[in-house]
Parts: C-alpha cells; sequence; structure tokens
C-alpha cells in the first residue's frame, strides 16, 4: 500500500517537474505568483488576505496544469490540426485566462488599498 502512495506521490512530482521546466506559461505564472509573495510580505498582509491569494495562487496553478493536461492528451489523439481539437484547447485556455483575470482582479482588491 505504502509503495502505490508513493509511486502516486512520485508521477505528481515528475508532471511539476515538467510543467516547471517546459511549460513557459506555468512558468510565468510561478513568476508572478512569487512576486506577489514579496508584495504580501512588504504589504504586512492580514491571515485572511494570505488565504484569498493562496486560494487564488492555487486555482490559477490548478487551471494551468489542467490546460496543459488537456493540450497533450489532444495532441496524442490528434497529431494533425482539427478545428474540434483546436476548440477543446481554446476553451481550456479559456479556462486559464478566466482564473487569471480573477487573480488580477482579487490582486487589485487586496493591494491597491495598501498602495494608496
Amino acid at each position: 500500500m505504502l509503495k502505490k502512495e508513493i509511486t502516486s506521490f512520485a508521477a505528481a512530482f515528475k508532471g511539476l517537474f515538467y510543467l516547471l521546466s517546459k511549460e513557459r506559461h506555468f512558468i510565468i505564472h510561478i513568476v508572478i505568483m512569487l512576486l506577489v509573495i514579496i508584495a504580501g510580505f512588504y504589504f504586512q498582509l492580514s491571515q485572511i488576505e494570505w488565504l484569498t491569494l493562496c486560494l487564488t495562487f492555487g486555482l490559477v496553478i490548478c487551471a494551468e496544469a489542467f490546460n496543459t493536461a488537456i493540450e497533450k492528451l489532444c495532441d496524442v489523439v490528434h497529431p494533425d490540426y482539427n478545428k474540434s481539437i483546436g476548440l477543446i484547447k481554446d476553451i481550456a485556455a479559456a479556462g486559464v485566462l478566466f482564473a487569471a483575470i480573477l487573480a488580477i482582479i482579487i490582486g487589485c482588491l487586496l493591494f491597491i488599498p495598501k498602495i494608496i
């Protein structure tokens, strides 16, 4: 049982390493997240503000990971261009876009009052 759990974690870390080493947009999200964390320390965010940011970070990172997984799966299923596959990829990307816009809105709500 423990061996199966360790294997599952190893697979998850393999996926994380892939995202960090190969996916430019994932890296961009991580860099922005780190900059926001630095700003959070600078502006001395409250516990609830940190919680809000952590949930927002998780949403964006998960959306990007799921988007990448969907794109990779689509490429395996249909390596050549296909209009339906293109639409599926666009919809998955829209999910990331929505999460990122939400993150920007939340960031503005948390940081603009502290800057002003």
